[in-house]
């Protein structure tokens, strides 16, 4: 099953206890950012803080992810710890970082974007190679090898603050 539109949002308005996410990609094309994106890549920052919908959310409910990333980081990398991770993990969501630049990574070859709600539903995240979305889809299968998944990469990450502090 694909979802989009009010399916996807219900993903996050109807979680119970925790949505979790696994991004292993150097570069996502998101057209929402293009603007922004640009304008970081000619010099601009973003100093925060900001409020929106997502930061709501972190302050108030069990959001986290970790982000698989290789040394020298994407230019897409470094606008996205600029723009989104420095404000929102310190408004609560749990963000980590899984650096696989000098050992290989823990999770198999094979283990792409994920999202998990409550550890029970899990939401493929399909991208062409360029990190441009193809598509969405609800896997009807065993969540227990994602809740594995889940596990590895928070105990071989650090946490975004002291990842950017080091």
């Amino acid at each position: 099953m694909l979802l989009d539109g009010e399916e996807w949002a219900a993903k996050f308005r109807d979680f119970r206890q925790e949505a979790w996410r696994l991004e292993t990609l150097p570069q996502y094309l998101v057209p929402q950012e293009a603007e922004e994106f640009a304008a970081f890549k000619a010099g601009t920052r973003f100093p925060g803080p900001y409020e929106d919908s997502w930061i709501e959310m972190v302050r108030t409910r069990k959001v986290g992810r970790v982000h698989i990333v290789r040394q020298p980081l994407s230019d897409y990398l470094r606008f996205e710890f600029d723009r989104y991770y420095q404000h929102q993990a310190p408004a609560g969501e749990d963000i980590r970082i899984l650096d696989v630049t000098d050992r290989p990574s823990p999770l198999p070859d094979h283990v792409g974007d994920f999202w998990m709600f409550d550890r029970t539903t899990i939401v493929l995240m399909h991208y062409q190679p360029d990190g441009k979305q193809i598509s969405r889809e609800l896997y009807e299968g065993d969540p227990a090898p994602f809740i594995e998944y889940q596990k590895t990469a928070l105990e071989a990450s650090l946490p975004f603050l002291e990842y950017i502090a080091g």
